[in-house]
């Protein structure tokens, strides 16, 4: 895993690359690649790279070249199949110099131009100059593992990078709130589409390849997801076997390394079935890491134990304290580039540095819970449409005016939990599913904003692009459509939240759950054999009856818990009037006080705002380190150390 960026002006522009900005651009990206760095530059072109060493250490280094020069590379990620193709490139002439995955990629380049794509297998985001044809290929892989960002200019010139501070480091785009997804970076855990909180800045789409030639661009899907057909099975332990053969295959491919890995083990079945599948591959103790808070209900440490004694594993944990937490907060935002999305980047962050004294590469759990139907939120949105819409038919529509009424004058915890059902929203995929789910729903974000922010912002709906990947999902069962919305942009957040807090540690991470083969199988499995009654991931949990314990497969699903509620309402409190109430924050103008006021005083006394008061203050955080520019160790309030187990 790397950093990668580049600048390419247009013909007419006169402008040659300034060296010196492409390397500040590259080297803000070096807690990405600490080995090594390269860079390009031949005139009007040029691309930069910093390297975390995984495959082939000595001879991988980028920029690479093909034999003639024409073409040059640089790359992050894994290409996990690039042997397979090896024999055939040789046959055709081509001479290696390496045994990387890098090399492959630009031959089939060379080879096959953009349809080199679809040959790959992996995580990656490249970008291959092309002489011959005075054109810029960049590819973004099916799922969006490896991030890719960029800014064309006014003039034409085209600035791209694995983060968003490399462009700002350019001074390709001067540092601006995008007001128009402010309802949806509020409502959701990011944007869901190509803009970003940046004005002016977008991503490559995952699935997506681009094409700049002289200040014109060209972006083609070359992926998505299908649904159908169905497959049909003789008998379900034939599904469930081929399933876990294929989840096995893809636990394999991503042993591929020339130096030490091991993976996150939480306890919960997803990472304990990444465990179960590696210790039967490698020969030695795989060596496993957990991160948890003093706090018993932010503590999975027992389940992790539990699994690593019946591995065998190399256990490692950290233990956070709430200093230590609050004290990372501007360093990560930083790192992600935009408020952080989750509260569990924290602990992946230290989790992910206790990882990096072991091993460069880890193994994740991310992706099986969008793939399998694993939230509960799907069976909840299903059963809640299902009665809301016979209610609806039967039901005329002055009395669900009157009972609307009626929940609203409910008193306390009644009226909360009321307020999510069909008797209070409407029997429809926005009203029960996007919203009812939302951190900042349509109804909380009503009298946040101030009336220039109102103005500013328009007509924009938080859920427009969560409508926009409804319609494409071309899925037959509602379910089947929801999983869609969910990996197109909830799993992309969590995707980049993995990215940017391993990143941050150095180390490079892999999601098995994610092998684009595995992902297409899901998809067109039988809804039942991935939500089954109040079974959630049904065919994961059938694959590892008899392999994992019960008291793993039958528990709750917890993900990362964070005690930060209680600590904003009592030690920690601070936070939330420096991020939040502070003259500086309100001064701002985006959010009406006397709502934030209220949100705050709700909290205090019981109410659960955890998230969104998370969400305030990381935005304020975002505000003074890339708006305001102010470094993010003269933003933190707070300082503490973590406790490392062995």
């Amino acid at each position: 895993m790397c950093g990668i960026n580049g600048i390419v002006h247009t013909k007419g522009s006169g402008r040659a690359v300034d060296v010196e900005r492409l390397i500040a651009m590259r080297d803000s990206l070096s807690h990405r690649g600490p080995d090594a760095s390269g860079v390009f530059a031949d005139g009007r072109v040029g691309l930069g790279h910093r390297r975390l060493s995984i495959v082939d250490l000595r001879s991988g280094g980028q920029p690479m070249f093909n034999d003639d020069r024409s073409l040059v590379i640089v790359y992050n990620g894994e290409v996990y199949n690039h042997a397979d193709h090896r024999s055939d490139l040789l046959s055709r002439g081509y001479r290696y110099h390496s045994t990387s995955d890098t090399e492959t990629i630009l031959y089939l380049y060379q080879e096959f131009g953009a349809e080199c794509v679809h040959k790959l297998r992996g995580m990656f985001a490249f970008a291959i100059w092309d002489e011959n044809k005075q054109e810029l290929f960049v590819a973004r892989d099916r799922l969006g593992v490896k991030p890719l960002y960029y800014v064309r200019d006014q003039s034409g010139s085209f600035f791209f990078a694995s983060e968003i501070k490399a462009l700002i480091e350019a001074g390709a785009v001067r540092p601006e709130l995008n007001y128009s997804v402010l309802p949806e970076q509020l409502a959701n855990h990011g944007t869901s589409y190509d803009e970003t909180l940046f004005k002016d800045v977008r991503r490559l789409l995952p699935g997506h390849w681009l094409k700049w030639r002289d200040g014109r661009i060209t972006i083609e899907k070359f992926w998505d997801l299908e649904f159908h057909p169905k497959h049909d099975f003789p008998d379900e332990d034939a599904a469930v076997g081929e399933w876990y053969e294929m989840f096995r295959e893809s636990v394999r491919l991503r042993l591929m390394s020339d130096v030490p890995l091991g993976m996150f083990l939480s306890g919960g079945i997803d990472s304990s079935a990444i465990a179960a599948v590696m210790s039967e591959l490698v020969d030695d103790p795989i060596k496993t890491f957990s991160v948890g808070f003093a706090e018993q209900e932010a503590n999975e440490f027992s389940f992790a134990r539990q699994v690593a004694r019946r591995f065998n594993t190399d256990h490692h944990e950290i233990t956070i304290t709430p200093d230590q937490f609050f004290d990372a907060l501007p360093q990560l935002v930083w790192h992600e580039d935009e408020p952080l999305g989750f509260e569990a980047s924290v602990p992946l962050y230290f989790v992910s540095k206790l990882a990096q004294e072991h091993v460069k590469v880890v193994l994740t759990g991310e992706g099986s819970d969008e793939t399998l139907a694993g939230y509960a939120r799907y069976r909840k949105a299903l059963t809640l449409l299902g009665y809301g819409e016979k209610y609806e038919a039967l039901t005329p529509e002055f009395v669900r005016g009157a009972v609307r009424s009626g929940v609203a004058a409910l008193p306390g915890v009644l009226n909360r939990k009321l307020a999510r059902t069909f008797l209070a929203r409407d029997a429809d995929v926005e009203d029960l599913f996007f919203d009812n789910f939302a951190i900042f729903g349509k109804r909380q974000q009503r009298g946040l904003f101030t009336r220039e922010t109102a103005e500013r912002i328009g007509s924009s709906s938080p859920y427009a692009n969560l409508h926009h990947w409804l319609d494409q999902a071309g899925a037959e069962s509602l379910l089947d459509r929801l999983l869609y919305v969910d990996i197109r942009s909830y799993l992309h957040e969590l995707l980049m939240k993995q990215d940017q807090m391993s990143m941050a540690a150095s180390i490079e991470s892999r999601v098995p759950f994610l092998d684009h083969k595995l992902v297409e199988f899901a998809a067109r499995l039988p809804e039942k054999m991935k939500l089954r009654g109040h079974d959630t991931k049904w065919i994961l949990r059938k694959a590892m009856h008899g392999i994992l314990p019960p008291e793993i497969l039958d528990r709750p699903k917890m993900g990362f818990p964070v005690p930060l509620g209680a600590w904003l309402r009592g030690p920690f409190r601070h936070m939330v009037d420096e991020y939040i109430l502070s003259e500086r924050s309100l001064r701002r103008g985006i959010f009406n006080a006397k709502a934030l006021k209220h949100l705050v005083a709700a909290h205090d006394a019981g109410e659960d705002h955890t998230a969104r008061l998370f969400r305030l203050m990381n935005l304020e955080i975002w505000h003074r380190i890339f708006i305001d520019g102010e470094a993010p160790e003269r933003t933190s309030l707070r300082t503490g150390e973590a406790t490392v187990r062995y």
